[in-house]
């Protein structure tokens, strides 16, 4: 499978965490050492970005306007246009910072933690509720990545980096994962984010394999999408009809980056993808 064209050119350093807004139909993702999140309009082209005073792994939209943000120190909420930011949750560790995070069907954050040496153990995934509410449902990662869930929301899939497992949950009528399973062993790179499309197929983003791979609900890989990039994250489907596939990729840590590197690409028509919700808080 090709056809990758480039959607927004970037030196991202560590371009992360793209999230298609349904509501303003753009396309939201972050640098998050370069501590800055980004906007991309495809209809007209139009971009923003905004700087972040701690780095950012990952940004939402809210449903009443504004950004969600997994930042180094905790969770932070911003208004319209980037205005009165307060903290959610603050829980600042040394050497520790936010990466990848998801919101659930019921609007609450999915957030991960890594501590910047990636030392094994030093990572959290919790579930955030709107009013401040913390459940740490994994206490034990090492790079917290890709989260997401079935088309129907029994299965949560989950992604600690450096274990090359793609994970896969019950969930519970509470919300909550149980029985943790491998649902694929990865033997190209290292699997990171990950998007979930309409027909419960996984796309994986693969750090240092250049490549997006695409399993099945058994754990079949049944489509490779080579990049020109080594270092892809993340991936998401949008556009008005959410067929486009859109790949954020890096440049941080490569003697020699491709051209590409930390810029956004997007396969056209690649599938279709599921909406995505917004943080109800």
């Amino acid at each position: 499978m090709t056809g990758y064209e480039l959607a927004v050119r970037e030196e991202a350093v560590l371009g992360e965490g793209p999230t298609w807004d349904t509501g303003a139909q753009r396309l939201m993702w972050v640098d998050i050492l370069g501590s800055r999140v980004h906007t991309y309009d495809p209809a007209s082209g139009r971009r923003t970005v905004m700087v972040t005073e701690q780095h950012v792994g990952a940004a939402k939209p809210r449903t009443g306007g504004g950004l969600v943000v997994n930042l180094r120190d905790g969770v932070g909420l911003y208004g319209p246009g980037g205005s009165d930011f307060r903290w959610l949750h603050r829980e600042p560790v040394p050497g520790r910072r936010g990466n990848d995070a998801a919101v659930a069907a019921d609007g609450a954050l999915w957030a991960g933690t890594m501590r910047y040496d990636e030392a094994p153990g030093g990572g959290t995934l919790s579930r955030i509720t709107p009013d401040g509410a913390v459940r740490t449902v994994l206490d034990d990662v090492a790079v917290s990545n890709g989260t997401g869930w079935s088309p129907d929301g029994r299965l949560m899939y989950y992604i600690d980096s450096p274990t090359r497992r793609v994970d896969v949950f019950e969930v519970r009528d509470d919300g909550l994962p149980a029985g943790r399973r491998p649902l694929v062993h990865v033997d190209r790179g290292f699997p990171d984010g990950l998007a979930v499309d309409a027909d419960g197929c996984v796309w994986v983003a693969l750090w240092d394999g250049g490549a997006v791979h695409r399993y099945t609900p058994s754990g079949a890989l049944d489509r490779v999408l080579e990049l020109p990039v080594r270092r892809p994250t993340a991936c998401v489907f949008g556009g008005s009809d959410l067929a486009d596939l859109y790949i954020t990729t890096a440049r941080t840590g490569l003697a020699a980056p491709h051209p590409l590197s930390g810029s956004v690409l997007v396969v056209p028509d690649a599938g279709k993808g599921l909406p995505q919700p917004a943080f109800a808080g």
